[in-house]
């Protein structure tokens, strides 16, 4: 579900763009020293950092090497930011390297969080700050919400494959990891941004191209179910037309706290 970068590009790409720079002004990290991108995809949250924090160098992780390539290739900063194949839960960096580390759409995606979050708060400086963020799929992410909303309606197995069943994408959840975790002078809050569409085609066509849980559910199903899930999602968005520009909300939990 996450092997084209391209693809995942045009699906959430657009949305990570959005809300990095919201999670770089939320983190408040000194302009200064080195910045780790931990799970850094396409890399919106590195851009917006070195962008942001013009005396910062940002390290990019990712565990796919097409998302690494990808991003290199369209790095805008290639002094100041960098990306290479790594796994959160086992950085191979020594301990202490880096200022800050920041995290965008990721950790509700890692296997075992709670082993990432100790190895990211290893390789951070003591009193260096730890921010993620991960949408809120339950309600805010309204684009995934319609979305699992009519799959579930039109298909009842679909609900096996919601977001929303997710950890860490309820209020609270991140905050909690971060506590388990040992931080110290935590803060979460909501990230909210809006979305604007051209068209529904606009809006659906990311979701053919295989990305993330709910393009692979899509490629998953029929024909038939695939026309009756577009249909529904039409019908959810109250479009008068087809080709009506709409926008959507979106809200996404971060959190941050400090390496004792």
């Amino acid at each position: 579900m996450f092997a084209d970068a391209e693809a995942y590009e045009r699906f959430m790409g657009r949305w990570s763009s959005l809300l990095a720079p919201l999670l770089v002004d939320f983190a408040d990290i000194r302009d200064a020293g080195r910045v780790l991108d931990v799970g850094s995809g396409t890399g919106a949250l590195a851009f917006s950092i070195a962008r942001m924090k013009t005396h910062c160098e940002v390290l990019g992780i990712d565990p796919s090497k097409e998302y690494v390539d990808y991003a290199a290739m369209r790095n805008p900063f290639p002094g100041r930011a960098r990306f290479e194949i790594g796994d959160a839960q086992q950085l191979h960096f020594a301990s202490a390297s880096f200022e800050n580390c920041l995290s965008l759409l990721v950790f509700n995606f890692i296997p075992d969080n709670r082993k990432a979050l100790r190895e990211v708060s290893r390789v951070t400086k003591p009193g260096g700050c730890l921010a993620a963020a991960v949408w809120d799929y339950g309600a805010g992410m309204r684009m995934l919400r319609i979305f699992w909303d009519a799959a579930s309606a039109v298909d009842p197995s679909a609900a096996k494959a919601d977001e929303s069943r997710m950890p860490l994408c309820r209020a609270g959840e991140l905050g909690e990891l971060w506590r388990q975790g040992g931080l110290d002078r935590i803060e979460e809050r909501p990230l909210e941004i809006t979305m604007q569409f051209r068209s529904f085609a606009d809006y659906w066509d990311p979701f053919l191209l295989g990305q993330g849980p709910a393009g692979a559910y899509l490629r998953s199903v029929d024909a038939d179910r695939r026309r009756a899930l577009r249909a529904d999602v039409i019908r959810r968005l109250h479009l008068s037309s087809e080709n009506t520009p709409f926008s959507l909300p979106a809200r996404a939990w971060a959190v941050r706290g400090f390496v004792k």
